[in-house]
């Protein structure tokens, strides 16, 4: 095997665990909320579950379970979903009863040093607007406005 050579292998993000304490709670979170699409829903004993579930025009899915990991329950923080409408997104969850920050925007957007205003950003930049939601078990998540090319 040539170990110099400069090729990268693909690697795809295809699933991420996330714990919680309650399988069918997290599962009702994410499918009649959120609106995952329920894949998976597969246990063979008392000892293992594995649901798996994938946001909206996502190659990457979430497994949630019993038997999947061995750490405690939540908070995983700052997984991204990437939307192209923010507010509209928002909304849209705000009606199915998730939970959902104000939108903010970073400022100054073109030497960002960490701070943010409220609002979506007036010029709609692509990574500048974001607002974040929990699950049950504290799971965070960040909603981020892109929208230069289709999602």
């Amino acid at each position: 095997m040539n170990t110099s050579s400069t090729t990268v292998a693909n690697l795809l993000l295809e699933v991420i665990t996330l714990p919680v304490s309650d399988v069918d709670r997290a599962l009702r979170f994410y499918a009649h909320q959120v609106g995952f699409t329920l894949d998976v829903d597969y246990s063979p004993n008392d000892a293992f579950r594995v649901v798996q579930l994938t946001p909206p025009g996502s190659n990457c899915s979430i497994q949630i379970g019993r038997g999947l990991i061995d750490w405690p329950t939540g908070p995983l923080r700052n997984v991204y979903l990437v939307v192209t409408d923010l507010q509209d997104t928002r909304s849209r969850l705000l009606e199915r009863g998730v939970e959902v920050s104000e939108i903010r925007h970073k400022v100054p957007i073109n030497a960002w040093d960490g701070g943010f205003a409220p609002g979506l950003d007036p010029a709609r930049r692509d990574y500048a607007s974001f607002a974040e939601f929990s699950d049950p078990d504290g799971n965070g998540w960040v909603l981020q406005e892109r929208g230069y090319r289709n999602i």
